[in-house]
């Protein structure tokens, strides 16, 4: 069975988006990741930023490529569900790492929050429902 089909067999919410609007979503989504994470990173890199506020960026980056090999690969609902806890957090984290350094990095995570906190949600439901 493929992923897609284990996915539509779960017991979700009703509200929960089709995965095309999830896929438009993350579309929308990775651009403002990549360009804000990246000058993070960049800044860090060139010391303008103290080391320790990419941890978080670093963080988040690999939680958010985990969730769907554990989620969909693996079908492993409840270790995709502590990785998007984990996915969820570090985005506050970041928000509030970046903070003093460059606020518009900050404010750039308030979409990515957003979604990530519905995200969030539907797979709180999924891991209670099934």
């Amino acid at each position: 069975m493929n992923w897609i089909e284990w996915y539509n067999g779960l017991a979700k919410p009703d509200w929960t988006p089709a995965p095309s609007t999830i896929a438009l979503i993350w579309q929308i989504l990775y651009p403002i990741i990549l360009v804000s994470f990246g000058y993070a990173f960049v800044q860090v890199y060139r010391r303008r930023f103290p080391r320790p506020v990419a941890i978080p960026f670093a963080v988040n980056l690999v939680a958010n490529l985990l969730f769907m090999p554990l989620f969909a690969g693996l079908h492993n609902i409840p270790l995709a569900t502590m990785d998007i806890l984990v996915v969820w957090a570090t985005i506050v984290w970041c928000a509030v790492a970046v903070w003093r350094h460059a606020r518009w990095v900050a404010f750039a995570q308030v979409p990515y929050f957003g979604w990530v906190s519905t995200a969030t949600v539907v797979q709180l439901s999924i891991a209670v429902a099934n």
